[in-house]
């Protein structure tokens, strides 16, 4: 642990680059000679289970898990003990903002990669949770897929399901505030 860590995180829309940013900092801190443990949702089944991976196709190992709880309970047995614990897609994992916030105030460093959005524009509370913690938040940018502007907003292209749904393109796309359609006009 450090006496003075870091509570770092990219949010924004889907395709904004939030984990392909989160895993070139965990790559820094890997020439900084620091252990680092990654963690993902185990409802995430994209692409890899035991892998995050961006949509470009960069994959680092990571362990599943169920909750904030279960990440503790892996590093309690971690040879050789992380300093710093990054985890992917946060808004998908229940007890997560807990979880971190108490290793953070440990002296963990922590790395956050994650939607701060619904597609209905609801924020997740567990992130809410993180940001009065955060050290570091940088709201990531997609393009929209309408226009060509930068885009903030998740939309969702089928209407219905759950407020968390596991998908890519084929379900989801990024939209600037002008092509989104909780910004559209009432007139």
């Amino acid at each position: 642990m450090t006496k003075n860590p870091e509570f770092i995180m990219y949010v924004g829309a889907m395709f904004s680059s939030k984990s392909s940013r989160m895993l070139s900092t965990l790559e820094r801190f890997k020439y900084q000679n620091r252990v680092v443990a990654v963690f993902k949702p185990l409802m995430d089944d994209r692409y890899n289970v035991n892998e995050v991976t961006t949509h470009g196709g960069w994959k680092v190992p990571a362990t599943c898990v169920k909750t904030g709880a279960d990440i503790i309970e892996n590093l309690i047995e971690a040879q050789p003990p992380p300093t710093v614990v990054a985890v992917d897609e946060a808004f998908m994992i229940p007890g997560i903002a807990e979880s971190l916030i108490w290793l953070f105030r440990q002296g963990y460093t922590v790395v956050v990669s994650s939607l701060e959005l619904s597609a209905s524009a609801k924020p997740f509370k567990e992130i809410e949770k993180m940001f009065v913690w955060a050290t570091s938040v940088e709201k990531c940018s997609a393009v929209c897929t309408v226009c060509g502007r930068d885009a903030h907003y998740t939309h969702k292209k089928q209407l219905g399901g759950d407020e968390i749904e596991v998908g890519g393109s084929e379900l989801y796309e990024p939209r600037c505030a002008a092509c989104f359609p909780l910004f559209e006009s009432k007139e």
